[in-house]
């Protein structure tokens, strides 16, 4: 079945009626936009949850592999049993860990939150450590909404459309990654096996103009690619919800 351009705006809009558009209240994907306002005082948070694509459960842990310019990098995703209050919104800390040749180079501690009525997962914020040499050296890439100006970005909508855009993290000039879903019918064959049915996302940001990254989703699992890396992993720790 083939959907006008003004049947999918309005499928957006009915899934996502919480988003609005900074330069009109329309769809960002349609007019080449990106949807960066977010009503969120329309949810009802909850620190657990989880949609299609997205697991945001105490616990559950993803690792990717992969090369980068002839160096071997990993990518260990933690959903923690640490909740954090941000912008009077109480988060879940999601760790990510990156080691290139294995060495640690960054941690990251993410903040999501599951808005229950739309099975959608925001953006937060994040805390960042940058290792050289086993040491601290900047936490280049920190924010958290609520300071500065900075506002809650949509990491996962609960409800995806073909051409759907949106503002992942909204941190004028520190993060401001954005989405553009690109396939709802991707396939990937990875170490765990072929996925089938997945969601592909294009990446970019404002503030690295020719930067662009693919990744990809399977249902139930979560994200199979960052770029260059695949899952090799997924499973669940002794953890508490």
């Amino acid at each position: 079945m083939k959907f006008s351009i003004k049947t999918i705006a309005i499928l957006f809009l009915i899934s996502m009626p919480f988003a609005n558009s900074a330069q009109d209240s329309g769809v960002a994907d349609i007019a080449g936009l990106w949807t960066d306002s977010f009503d969120l005082r329309e949810c009802n948070f909850s620190t657990t949850g989880q949609n299609t694509y997205f697991v945001l459960q105490a616990g559950y842990q993803l690792t990717l592999k992969g090369a980068d310019d002839g160096d071997s990098v990993s990518l260990l995703i933690t959903v923690l049993n640490d909740i954090v209050e941000i912008d009077g919104i109480i988060t879940r800390v999601v760790e990510e860990r990156e080691s290139v040749n294995g060495e640690l180079v960054e941690v990251s501690r993410n903040f999501f939150a599951f808005c229950q009525d739309y099975s959608s997962i925001f953006y937060f914020g994040e805390d960042v450590d940058i290792y050289k040499d086993g040491q601290v050296v900047s936490h280049d890439g920190a924010w958290r909404a609520g300071e500065n100006g900075n506002r809650a970005g949509l990491m996962m909508p609960g409800q995806v459309l073909l051409g759907a855009s949106y503002y992942q993290e909204i941190a004028p000039k520190i993060a401001m990654d954005r989405a553009r879903i690109i396939a709802t019918d991707g396939t990937l064959e990875t170490p765990m096996g072929k996925f089938q049915n997945c969601l592909v996302t294009e990446e970019t940001t404002p503030l690295e103009p020719n930067a662009k990254e693919e990744k990809i989703y399977a249902p139930i699992i979560g994200l199979i690619k960052d770029g260059s890396l695949v899952l090799v992993k997924s499973g669940y720790l002794a953890f508490d919800n």
